[in-house]
């Protein structure tokens, strides 16, 4: 015969969440032992943090300092708060929270904090269950926990942030520079992404800076909206026909794109000096090829421009 698993009411097991849950746990660690990857050798009842008081501190079996923060109840902001200050109170390397209902939004908080912090956070779910007769029984669920992915997550987070702050510097040094030949791009504001761009004067047209990690580009964009395909390549192809004049009065070589299976298209120059990610001693020479590179591509498309009929 098999029995049916029915779950108690926690305040019929622990009337107490102080009294009787975490004086419980203090003597029966062993099943949050089971559940999570540390293992507590020593566990001790409301210890002092500053002007609070833990529910339980204890140690893992290589001396870190574990917090735990236990809550019969709905998770809430406070006690996440708690959680935070503990840990870093008592300059812990895991902190541990146990909930009866876990809230969405601190569930994503707990796997954001295993991403982005030194230390370990647990989130575990508690219930009290029993068969037929039976005594109750705790059932602890770990609903989120560190891992190597999420710091790998959080690990490649903090270099894509990095990145943007690098751009926007580099940004904000050349359109610094620009200013002194050039107002084209007056009004433009550092950007978090690779370019940074203003209107070429026809709907649908922009000139931009480009900088990748290793080189700069500039650039006439070439994209009227959603379902434009056709249109921009003809305006492209426009351009294209008078491709010999335009590079003429640029004063080289560009790089035609009518990007068959996309629906932008581009011209551009690409300048090999280096990128955002080169040395930054190297930033002003790659940023004045490119503010330069931007005057003559302006200057060489003006008055094709003013023709374009569209």
């Amino acid at each position: 015969m098999i029995g049916k698993i029915e779950r108690v009411p926690l305040r019929d097991v622990w009337k107490h969440e102080a009294l009787d849950f975490t004086t419980w746990l203090e003597e029966n660690v062993d099943v949050l032992n089971d559940v999570i990857d540390l293992n507590l050798i020593s566990v001790e009842r409301e210890q002092r943090a500053g002007a609070f008081s833990v529910d339980l501190v204890g140690e893992d079996d290589t001396g870190n300092v574990v917090i735990i923060e236990n809550q019969l109840e709905k998770s809430d902001h406070d006690h996440l708060g708690k959680l935070i200050t503990y840990l870093t109170a008592m300059e812990a390397r895991a902190a541990i929270w146990i909930v009866a209902d876990p809230r969405p939004e601190h569930v994503k908080a707990i796997a954001w904090l295993n991403e982005t912090s030194a230390a370990s956070f647990y989130l575990l779910k508690l219930e009290a269950i029993a068969i037929g007769e039976s005594e109750p029984a705790p059932l602890l669920t770990l609903i989120v926990g560190p891992s190597e992915e999420a710091r790998e997550v959080g690990h490649t987070k903090r270099e894509m942030a990095e990145r943007v702050a690098v751009r926007q510097q580099f940004w904000a040094e050349l359109l610094d520079r620009a200013k002194a030949t050039s107002r084209l791009h007056a009004h433009s504001s550092p950007s978090r992404h690779q370019w940074v761009g203003t209107g070429a004067g026809v709907a649908g047209l922009q000139l931009n800076y480009v900088v990748r990690l290793h080189d700069g580009q500039v650039e006439m964009y070439i994209d009227r909206g959603k379902d434009s395909a056709a249109e921009n390549q003809a305006i492209f192809d426009w351009f294209f026909q008078r491709k010999a004049e335009i590079e003429s009065a640029f004063g080289g070589p560009l790089s035609w794109e009518r990007l068959e299976h996309r629906q932008a298209c581009r011209i551009r120059k690409v300048i090999d000096l280096g990128g955002y990610d080169d040395d930054e001693t190297k930033w002003p020479a790659i940023q004045d090829a490119m503010i330069d590179a931007m005057i003559r591509l302006e200057k060489a498309l003006r008055p094709h421009l003013k023709a374009l009929k569209i």
